[in-house]
């Protein structure tokens, strides 16, 4: 178990290495005159560091690998679709984020908990998810309300 701590770790450093120089790459990118060649090619750089970090994580719940490849082609595919249509429509609801990083927090936490032994029940983890993700919709839904209201009467 210390062993794949080890490796587990490493690989996230890695990979979380490989997202904050991206992050920064991209901010230069909007704030530059770049190619559309260029930023192409930084997208795929982008999408296949994500990839690694999806196939390392689904290893944590499935040893097969073509329901990983499965999993990890609709899984991109559909973030993918998701984003290109959806993007100004995402971006009204704030606290989106938060309810995404709280709900990989539940699953990390979740994921320790199995690594030592404790049982908790399969259903747990997408339950928790939905109720998170759902909470910080309907407080981003508060909050666009209110912005609303207040430009109504500004």
């Amino acid at each position: 178990m210390g062993f794949g701590a080890v490796v587990g770790s490493t690989l996230f450093f890695i990979t979380h290495g490989f997202k904050q120089n991206a992050e920064e790459q991209e901010k230069k990118l909007l704030g530059g005159s770049h190619s559309d060649l260029s930023k192409l090619f930084f997208l795929e750089i982008i999408d296949t560091t994500f990839s690694i970090d999806g196939v390392l994580g689904a290893f944590a719940f499935t040893l097969s690998v073509p329901l990983i490849l499965i999993g990890n082609g609709l899984g991109a595919f559909l973030v993918r679709e998701l984003t290109i249509h959806n993007i100004e429509r995402i971006k009204k609801y704030v606290y989106l984020k938060n309810g995404a990083m709280y709900s990989i927090l539940v699953l990390g936490i979740i994921m320790i908990l199995h690594s030592f032994g404790f049982d908790v029940p399969e259903y747990v983890s997408p339950l928790a998810t939905v109720i998170i993700i759902g909470y910080f919709f309907w407080k981003s839904k508060i909050e666009l309300n209110l912005n609303l209201k207040h430009e109504s009467h500004v």
